[in-house]
């Protein structure tokens, strides 16, 4: 990029920051507009999919400024967290100078790319500042019920040793660390998110402006079911086992119990059983989440016990210990219908357990037992049920079950309570102090905050909290004997359930400024990636209802909109060896071949999205030294729509680059030939009309957040005018000045820099960004012609213009003058014609 690029983008960035444009009023009179990212996790470095993500934030809240909202747009740090304490241990520093490094950096690669942050807004979740009011928000929830402590099998991480929470196991492995995830019993923090489940649910449906694979996504992990809990009376013990099901019409195909490694009878059976607590042991291996178990061998162990049947005692089915129940779903034991269950098929097969068919097709098709019938149905082999539907047959089980007293209806969740405690240095220490005879005390309000201490040692493995060697030391504050403080830190998912609302109030000494809160919350437009559905998204749900229950503010749903961006797409290179190359190590020949610098030839793999892995990235910082912000900003919105995916094209970034400059130096050029224009706007002029057009079209494109619809209609706007230009001597109507103008106040969302710099330029003495968005006059939006639609027996055969609502009769005869439809009709009687106005005309033979 040449240097007086450079030179004004750095000019206006300045002057923006000294004049305090960007900085929300603490006026509630005004109308609110708050648009928000998902805040990043200080990693160093800007990649694209940031670019494109704050680009569309900074668009939005460009645009409904110069709307006349009273914007608030803030920004802060994700900063807590295992990649920050794994980088301390790396590079023998502390994880807060390593974090604080990185924000500071990627604060200068957000400044270069013009982005309209309020800045004093400006929060990291790391600072005591922040993470001692998320202690006092979990105080509170303690005291309203909605935290608790137990034992429990967690997710245990072996490289980051750490809980991971279901929704942060991947295919198995750890989100982060990429480590395959075990099972381990831990005492554990936990919210009581399940308290809420249909809340959660219900509320989806008042969420008209979320994408709906989103809630889709949130809908299925809720996961709500109606079954029935079901006794199963253990022979010759006085005990039973009971299930959760939600298909209690299939029970007379049921050829066996399956219970977890971990229910109460495994456990029981296991203590004089080597066998059994061998093959225990084994199932901890696999892990704890549903995609896990679903992808691992059915692996059963025969504990030789026998439940009856509760609709009939001389059936009897054997009980295994099953590595695919989960304590976490139900009750921790299932029923087996391998007819009707493709896990159960496979257990049954495995052990050569009875399938039996109990659910007949409708349509008489033939169950030959090679694969489960899970379809509707009429029911068969089932007693009492025979001949009902699934459904009927549904409701006449469970009234059976009530009736004999063998279980009760029943509503399951899928969802389950948040584990919120993490074994690692780097997060909010959680205020609890535990005394040997006062159990886990609440660290009092006045002796908050609990502060993380600076000195600390990660040459051993594990938590650095546990080895602290006086930190952890404590009196009890109830009894005052000898006590330890909790060593686990939150979750980091804590952090960002909440920070939206703290951002309405960042320097309040309370947690949050109820006023501030009730103004400006909930977010109007909420910006991230899909990947956050059901981590991020789900626990700031529950975080606002709980909040709520605890009288922080009076709010259902944090964001009232949600914008899930596409990823930046790359094709992929490998050389000879079959490593993969970055972009810059791969030369294009005059023949178009791809080769490494050593001149040898390049495999070119599939788009995908951009990767450190795969080193298919294009750093945002090099395409802005290049080729300036604007031209950075102008590429990622252009493409394509902002919800889907984009493919990265240097000559698409080239293409933009040369549009940018077009503009320059045809708009500098109108403004040095330009005369002091004494003319009167020429509102006949068809430049006029379509300015107008423009505007309205451009207002609605950018309220939908069709953003490269948005940047053709400029760019067809600015072409018209270019050309009026290059055709006109004088360079002094008024007509082409307005035009121009306007034609700046549409491009500054997206190229605020160099718009700015043309409109200082013509010699505006108001900066651009305080400039009010332009408003479409009507009257000259209305089209003067419509195209017509000529069908001959509902088939399109010409078309023709007319003027707009001209007259039915004069509309019809035109029709039928067309060389086209003549010849059609030739020798034919029309028996009649269809006429919508402004649309079709259809003649029908």
């Amino acid at each position: 990029m040449d240097q007086k690029h450079q030179n004004i983008e750095k000019k206006w960035q300045e002057i923006w920051n000294e004049s305090g444009v960007f900085k929300t009023k603490e006026d509630y009179s005004l109308k609110k507009y708050y648009v928000l990212e998902m805040f990043p996790y200080p990693s160093g470095r800007l990649h694209m999919g940031h670019l494109r993500n704050y680009a569309i934030g900074d668009v939005t809240a460009r645009y409904k400024r110069a709307m006349g909202y009273n914007v608030l747009y803030p920004m802060g740090w994700d900063a807590f967290g295992l990649p920050a304490e794994n980088a301390a241990i790396e590079n023998k520093t502390h994880p807060g100078k390593w974090t604080y490094q990185n924000i500071a950096n990627m604060k200068v690669e957000m400044a270069s790319i013009g982005l309209s942050y309020d800045w004093s807004r400006e929060i990291a979740t790391c600072s005591l500042e922040y993470y001692q009011h998320e202690q006092k928000i979990f105080l509170d929830f303690l005291k309203n019920a909605l935290a608790y402590r137990k034992e429990s099998i967690v997710n245990w991480d072996p490289i980051d040793q750490t809980v991971l929470a279901n929704e942060q196991v991947i295919d198995g492995r750890g989100w982060r660390s990429g480590a395959l995830v075990e099972q381990k019993k831990l005492n554990q923090w936990f919210l009581k998110i399940s308290d809420f489940a249909d809340d959660l649910l219900g509320c989806l449906d008042n969420l008209p402006n979320w994408p709906s694979n989103v809630k889709l996504m949130q809908e299925k992990w809720i996961g709500r079911s109606t079954g029935a809990k079901v006794n199963f009376e253990i022979v010759d013990r006085n005990d039973k086992i009971e299930i959760f099901t939600t298909r209690v019409d299939t029970l007379f195909g049921a050829s066996f119990i399956a219970i977890a490694p971990d229910h109460k009878l495994s456990l029981e059976l296991a203590e004089n059983n080597p066998k059994l607590q061998e093959f225990i042991k084994e199932t901890a291996l696999i892990g704890t989440t549903e995609e896990l178990i679903e992808k691992a061998e059915k692996k059963g162990f025969d504990t030789g016990l026998r439940v009856s049947h509760p609709f009939d005692k001389n059936i009897t089915l054997p009980i295994y210990v099953a590595n695919f129940v989960l304590m976490s779903y139900g009750s921790g034991a299932i029923f087996g219908c391998p007819a009707h269950d493709m896990r159960d098929m496979e257990f049954a097969r495995k052990y050569n357990l009875a399938i039996k068919q109990v659910v007949k097709p409708i349509d008489d098709s033939i169950f030959d037992g090679s694969t489960p019938y899970t379809g509707d149905g009429i029911l068969i082999n089932s007693d009492f049920l025979n001949g009902l539907k699934v459904e009927d047959a549904k409701e006449k089980a469970i009234e059976q079950i009530e009736k004999i007293g063998a279980g009760t209806k029943t509503i399951n969740y899928r969802l389950r309570d948040w584990g919120i405690s993490r074994q690692r240095y780097w997060g909010c220490p959680i205020p609890i102090i535990h005394c040997d005879s006062c159990g886990a005390v609440p660290v009092a309000d006045c002796d908050l905050p609990v502060i993380l201490p600076e000195d600390v040692s990660f040459e051993k493995t594990g938590n650095p909290l546990d080895h602290h060697p006086t930190w952890k030391h404590v009196k009890c504050p109830k009894c005052s004997r000898d006590a330890l403080r909790e060593t686990d830190t939150f979750d980091t998912f804590f952090e960002s359930s909440w920070y939206f609302a703290r951002f309405c109030s960042p320097n309040s000494k309370e947690v949050i400024d109820r006023d501030a809160c009730n103004h400006f919350l909930p977010v109007d437009q909420y910006i991230g990636g899909v990947e956050h559905a059901v981590l991020h998204l789900l626990y700031a749900r529950f975080f606002t209802k709980a909040m709520e229950k605890c009288g922080y503010f009076k709010l259902k749903e944090p964001f009232s909109a949600l914008l899930t961006q596409g990823m930046v797409c790359k094709e992929t290179y490998k050389d000879s060896s079959g490593a993969w190359l970055y972009p810059e190590d791969v030369i294009t020949s005059d023949d178009g071949a791809k080769l490494d610098k050593m001149g040898n030839k390049v495999t070119v793999g599939r788009v995908e999205k951009m990767s450190k892995s795969k080193k298919n990235v294009i750093e945002p910082a090099s395409i802005v030294n290049k080729y300036g912000a604007d031209t950075a900003r102008l590429f990622v919105l252009s493409d394509s729509p902002p919800e889907r995916d984009i493919e990265w094209s240097d000559a698409g970034v080239e293409g933009c680059f040369r549009y940018i400059n077009k503009i320059s130096k045809t708009i500098e050029n109108f403004i040095e030939n330009s005369k002091t224009s004494t003319s009167a706007l020429d509102k006949d002029n068809p430049l006029y009309k379509l300015m107008h057009k423009t505007i309205s079209l451009v207002s609605e494109d950018l309220n939908r957040f069709h953003f490269n619809r948005a940047i053709a209609r400029i760019r067809e706007f600015s072409n018209a005018i270019f050309d009026i230009i290059a055709k006109d001597d004088r360079k002094d109507d008024a007509t082409i000045k307005e035009a121009v103008k306007n034609l700046l106040i549409l491009l500054s969302p997206f190229v605020p820099h160099i718009a700015e710099e043309l409109w200082n330029n013509m010699g505006e003495k108001e900066l651009l960004i305080k400039t009010s968005w332009p408003s479409a006059d009507p009257k000259y939006i209305a089209d003067d012609e419509v195209t017509i639609a000529v069908q001959v027996n509902g088939k399109l055969r010409a078309t023709f213009t007319i003027g707009v609502d001209a007259a039915r009769e004069i509309v019809e005869q035109k029709a039928m003058d067309l060389a086209p439809i003549a010849s059609l009709l030739a020798g034919n009687q029309v028996k009649k014609v269809i006429i919508v106005p402004n649309k079709i005309v259809n003649i029908v033979l």
